[in-house]
């Protein structure tokens, strides 16, 4: 056993099944399920900080964080959805998605990393995207899931840098799935190739195994569902 492992998004597809999986495994001492929907100590929501802090707080006595993995984003909200040009383009709207995908998962971090172990093998991941990538952007659109996703990956390469002069074997990280078999995705299914929409415990089993293949030397770098590293 390896300390705690800890999923932020257990409620959703992919936060699901990664707690699922890790459960199976039995590698680590306990896997803490938190989401917006959870009751209690379970319960965390990334556009507020109190709660970030109070779930943090919870896990202060638990094993040692081993694994934090931070499962959350959002791409469309209703009939609210990623802009097809700047004429879509609304103030509110680009707000949310960086609170959630970019703002949300580098509070946790704040919260989380100083009750990761202070030396030896630690690993905190967050779900990216490829879309997020400034270099393989050749159809523009979405910009506030695409600039938000870049800005998640700053934070990445912003906090691996510091979090380096405390523990210089732990992984920062970010991860993209692929097009998972979600909510999040479903309306954008379409075209996607039957080969590469995966449901969530496949998901979640290719994410743990491209963590387990990383070293510290790749921390602060983003990965695709393949372990292929993306270009900023």
């Amino acid at each position: 056993m390896t300390g705690s492992a800890v999923v932020i998004g257990a409620s959703g597809g992919i936060g699901r099944a990664l707690s699922d999986v890790l459960a199976d495994e039995g590698q680590y001492d306990c896997v803490v399920r938190l989401s917006r929907s959870g009751a209690g100590d379970g319960r965390i929501d990334l556009e507020d900080e109190t709660s970030i802090a109070a779930a943090a707080e919870s896990l202060a006595d638990a094993p040692a964080l081993s694994l934090i993995l931070v499962a959350t984003g959002i791409l469309h909200d209703g009939p609210t959805g990623p802009e097809k040009s700047m004429r879509d383009l609304d103030a509110a709207w680009l707000a949310r998605n960086f609170a959630v995908n970019a703002i949300g998962p580098a509070l946790v971090a704040k919260h989380f990393l100083p009750l990761m172990p202070k030396n030896g093998p630690a690993t905190f991941a967050a779900l990216s995207a490829r879309v997020g990538s400034i270099s393989d952007n050749r159809l523009g659109g979405w910009y506030g899931y695409r600039a938000s996703k870049a800005a998640l990956n700053m934070m990445i390469r912003n906090l691996a840098i510091e979090h380096k002069r405390k523990n210089d074997r732990a992984i920062i990280v970010g991860l993209h799935p692929g097009t998972v078999d979600t909510p999040l995705s479903e309306p954008f299914q379409g075209n996607v190739p039957a080969k590469q929409l995966f449901d969530p415990e496949r998901a979640a089993l290719q994410f743990l195994d491209v963590l387990d293949g990383l070293k510290p030397a790749d921390s602060g770098h983003i990965f695709a569902w393949d372990g292929e590293e993306i270009a900023p």
